[in-house]
């Protein structure tokens, strides 16, 4: 009997051994089973120049990113591609990002949106910036985009107006007024009735080339203007450095639409805020990564503005700017 039972606990006890190493030997296999989380790649096309344009770019882009659960090396890898401002690169960095099988594509300026276009019609692309989608085919509307294009424009119907008054408080005695920008621009229709209200004439210097640059500023010294406001567009931010130089050479005190102008001599901006733009469009690219289609996400326009003032460039051009516009400057370049 004794036997009998010594055998059971025996046999017993091996079970217990087998099951316990079957355990073990069964874990590591279970576990690497289990399929990875997936790591989404974000594709990231510039025009312009690294590190200039990524310290700019990348850090409010990716604290937005960030704050909705998104980490670089973490759930996502992110394809940065910039031109360096030979625009003709463009197609074949798209074309780069597209054989790499991005999960979106961000356009980090206006310039490459056409690019982002042309190369792909199933891929997602984000605008972080757009002079005037609508006009420029990228979108059917900004409530309904209808493709595979969304994100920003910098459109917004006070903005004119703003720039206006803004530039005759730092030029009192502004009565003529030159306007330099390419003709399909929305602001055209604005513009005239604005200047209209604050008593201003208007000088229209309408672009299509870098080339027609000097003719334009030449026309605007005919013309006797007070002051210059220059329009967004691909072309006019393209050659900032250009327009301030004539700028400076005419004498002629000018608003520009973002602080990418002032910051290489020009006077002042009033502009939608860069870091807030980059962010939002971050929120675009954690709606598309969650299963969100572009075509239901309607294009925004900006919300939160920044006004950039060239202290040096006000002393050269003899202008003194007023106190209450320096108060309520977000940023004064000495």
């Amino acid at each position: 009997m004794s036997q009998l039972i010594e055998t059971t606990v025996r046999l017993h006890t091996v079970g217990i051994v087998a099951t316990i190493t079957l355990s073990i030997l069964m874990t590591p296999l279970a576990a690497g089973a289990q399929p990875r989380a997936k790591v989404s790649r974000i594709g990231w096309l510039a025009s312009g120049f690294p590190p200039a344009e990524a310290d700019r770019q990348r850090s409010p882009f990716l604290q937005g990113l960030r704050e909705l659960g998104w980490v670089e090396g973490q759930n996502i890898t992110v394809e940065w591609r910039y031109a360096e401002e030979t625009y003709d690169r463009l197609p074949a960095l798209t074309a780069e990002l597209v054989h790499l099988g991005v999960d979106v594509i961000v356009a980090g300026d206006s310039r490459v949106i056409p690019a982002a276009k042309q190369a792909t019609s199933t891929i997602p692309i984000v605008m972080t910036v757009s002079d005037d989608p609508v006009g420029r085919g990228f979108v059917a509307s900004l409530a309904r985009p209808g493709g595979n294009i969304t994100g920003l424009t910098d459109i917004s119907p006070e903005l004119v107006g703003k720039r206006l008054e803004i530039l005759k408080e730092a030029v009192p005695g502004m009565a003529r007024l030159a306007v330099l920008g390419q003709p399909n621009h929305a602001d055209w229709e604005e513009i005239p009735l604005t200047a209209q209200a604050l008593g201003v004439q208007l000088h229209a210097l309408k672009v299509q080339r870098p080339d027609e640059f000097e003719q334009a500023f030449a026309a605007a010294t005919r013309a006797h203007a007070d002051a210059l406001i220059v329009l967004p567009s691909p072309i006019t931010t393209a050659y900032r450095g250009r327009i301030v130089n004539l700028a400076a050479q005419s004498q002629l005190p000018a608003m520009y639409p973002v602080k990418q102008f002032v910051e290489v001599g020009g006077l002042m901006a009033y502009g939608p805020s860069i870091a807030a733009r980059l962010q939002r469009a971050a929120y675009y690219v954690h709606r598309i990564l969650r299963g969100a289609q572009p075509a239901d996400l309607p294009v925004e326009r900006p919300s939160k503005f920044e006004l950039v003032i060239n202290l040096k460039t006000a002393k050269e051009l003899g202008l003194t700017i007023p106190p209450t516009l320096l108060v309520w400057a977000d940023e004064v370049i000495q």
